[in-house]
């Protein structure tokens, strides 16, 4: 995952909603759904809701609003 899409996913771990994620990384709230469709899409999740639970899965409880590698 690039790390643009780590950053994107973290933000998503973090509750925030796709105008938060543009407005905290600078870029449109439509480029950042389109992120996280991308995410949702390699995860196989298929509502945010399982993109979250997938998300926290691969990171860990205690890392939620982080990626690491």
């Amino acid at each position: 995952m690039s790390a643009r899409k780590r950053e994107v996913a973290g933000l998503v771990l973090s509750g925030m909603t796709y105008a938060e994620i543009g407005e905290a990384i600078f870029i449109s709230p439509r480029t950042a759904e389109h992120h996280i469709a991308r995410i949702r899409r390699r995860l196989g999740a298929t509502s945010r809701t399982d993109l979250i639970a997938k998300l926290q899965a691969i990171v860990g409880p205690d890392e939620t609003g982080t990626l690491g590698h």
